[in-house]
């Protein structure tokens, strides 16, 4: 009968934990001291169970291999940082290689699209060049037919606006020479009083007085 596979999650019920601790740790301390046997290895197993209780084993003395491990972790430390620094720089070097590359091949293109240095260019790269810039001045000019429809579309829509002004206005001249034409009371009688002074007026010579 094949055994089913064991879901690794914790235990719920308190005794089946504490019985498959005991048959793990003991499996566990087994396979401990048969590699120390088999290989000559220095092992050193340190176990506490959920209670707190403390299970060891070591092939020597369980002292010596944590001060022999933290000694050799304190070296393992230092060179893994040794490493990483050594690692960044190198990836800083390529990177900064990497940029440089980039700019001179930007620099090179500006110079190309501006039309120098193409002594040394193959019929190639100038064919590139070439299809380069008209699929700039196809942007250009598709970037600038945008701004001029724009244009023309803010110039209709102001002249709506002067146009509605203007009818507006024309409205209210319309309306203007109706109110010109009556003449105040006062004013009347003032301009007929000034014709009638105007026909009183004689032409001719003016007549000498006497002196006495």
């Amino acid at each position: 009968m094949v055994r089913g596979k064991t879901e690794l999650k914790r235990i719920e019920n308190a005794t089946s934990r504490q019985v498959t601790f005991s048959k793990r740790r003991s499996g566990l301390l087994k396979k401990a001291f048969e590699l120390s046997v088999l290989c000559d290895a220095e092992v050193a197993l340190v176990v506490f169970s959920p209670k707190g209780k403390l299970y060891e084993f070591s092939s020597s003395s369980t002292n010596k291999t944590i001060e022999r491990y933290q000694k050799n972790n304190k070296y393992l430390g230092l060179n893994i940082s040794k490493i990483a620094d050594i690692q960044t720089t190198e990836h800083l070097k390529e990177e900064v290689a990497t940029m440089t590359r980039k700019l001179e091949f930007l620099e090179d293109s500006k110079r190309k699209l501006l039309g120098q240095g193409l002594d040394s260019s193959s019929f190639d790269e100038l064919q590139q060049v070439e299809e380069q810039l008209e699929r700039s001045l196809s942007c250009i000019r598709a970037r600038k037919n945008l701004l001029l429809r724009e244009q023309i579309a803010h110039l209709k829509e102001e002249e709506k606006i002067l146009m509605k002004q203007n009818a507006d206005l024309r409205k209210r001249i319309e309306v203007l020479p109706l109110s010109l034409t009556i003449v105040p009371r006062e004013e009347e009688d003032s301009q007929r009083q000034t014709m009638e002074i105007e026909t009183e007026l004689s032409i001719g010579l003016p007549q000498r007085q006497s002196s006495h």
